[in-house]
């Protein structure tokens, strides 16, 4: 009566012969190896990432399509090739296939500390920025390869990930919040390629109210995307700690019911997320610094579904921009995104 309810294919017996074996990776996973396949090592590990890809090609065809700036492109093809070493290294348990994995996240995220620490710096001083985040990457890599200890590649790349995390959040508030910086200049800035007249104070009121409408959805993105990382991160060392038991949870489940006990498969699918939506965050917020609030705007239709920044066409001064959160128009009005 069980199996009818439940079908269910039982689990093949421990340790099964592979075609990548013997394993040369300093890293074992909870999954066990070749349950499903003599040609995949770790099959849930390893098809989870395929979230990566689509996210990726996604992110690009946003950023062609949109008009983003280059370093967001190439910061989406750094995404990709996150997931695809991550693909390769769970499916074969190779050491070189897990330098791919684990060193593209460090080189991504220092594509993004880039897009955020070079910005409007003269061009003497991004040229010095991208030589020492160049020699940066080098020297954690032959570091790495000469150490390998998974533990140091964590630690640097949670360090790295909270400093750029931290230093976008004080560029978001400082240049979008009325409290923390002079509205008048700021909105002078910004429309001097509009041709419009410098604002009045009933302008900048104006300015202020949509850049704090586009300040807290921000936040909304930020928070979205900061709970989905931790929660992925936290079921990933529920899995390390309690390997053994949930090994034989699966086993009593049986296939396919046992695959949502695969911790780490877990781990990628919310991490891939938690990463698409940083890269929409740092868009953003390159847009907001250029003074484009008016030209690009955040289209969330609901939770369910990932957040796009779009190109619009540009308003007049008198006419406040549309945000789209769970698909209203945060300030009332409706209005169609092209």
């Amino acid at each position: 009566m069980a199996s009818l309810a439940h079908p269910q294919k039982p689990y093949p017996p421990p340790d099964q012969p592979g075609y990548w074996q013997p394993h040369s990776a300093t890293l074992q996973w909870c999954e066990e190896d070749y349950y499903a396949s003599y040609y995949v090592a770790e099959i849930i590990n390893t098809f989870t990432n395929l979230m990566f890809i689509y996210l990726s090609y996604k992110g690009v065809r946003s950023c062609w399509k949109h008009g983003h700036d280059n370093v967001f492109t190439v910061a989406y093809f750094g995404y990709f090739l996150v997931g695809f070493g991550s693909l390769m290294f769970h499916a074969t348990l190779q050491y070189p296939w897990q330098l791919v994995d684990e060193l593209n996240m460090i080189y991504t995220t220092c594509l993004m500390a880039y897009a955020s620490l070079s910005y409007s710096r003269p061009v003497g001083m991004q040229i010095l920025l991208g030589i020492f985040l160049t020699a940066l990457c080098l020297g954690i890599t032959l570091y790495y390869h000469h150490i390998q200890d998974p533990t140091f590649h964590q630690n640097v790349y949670a360090a790295m990930t909270v400093f750029i995390v931290f230093r976008s959040v004080y560029s978001m508030e400082s240049t979008l919040r009325p409290h923390f910086r002079r509205s008048t200049e700021q909105h002078r800035r910004e429309i001097q390629g509009r041709k419009l007249p410098v604002p009045t104070k009933a302008d900048n009121d104006a300015f202020n109210t949509r850049d704090t409408l586009i300040l807290k959805n921000m936040w909304i993105l930020v928070a979205y995307g900061v709970s989905i990382f931790l929660s992925g991160f936290a079921i990933w060392g529920i899995d390390n700690v309690y390997c053994g038991t949930l090994r034989r949870w699966r086993r009593e489940l049986g296939m396919p019911w046992g695959f949502f006990l695969e911790g780490h498969g877990w781990w990628h699918l919310m991490t891939g997320i938690g990463a698409y939506c940083y890269i929409v965050w740092g868009i953003h917020l390159r847009h907001v610094l250029n003074g484009d609030q008016h030209r690009f705007q955040m289209v969330w239709p609901n939770w369910y579904t990932l957040p796009e920044i779009v190109k619009v066409d540009g308003v007049g001064q008198e006419k406040e921009i549309e945000l789209q959160v769970n698909g209203t128009p945060v300030n009332g009005h409706s209005k169609k995104t092209k």
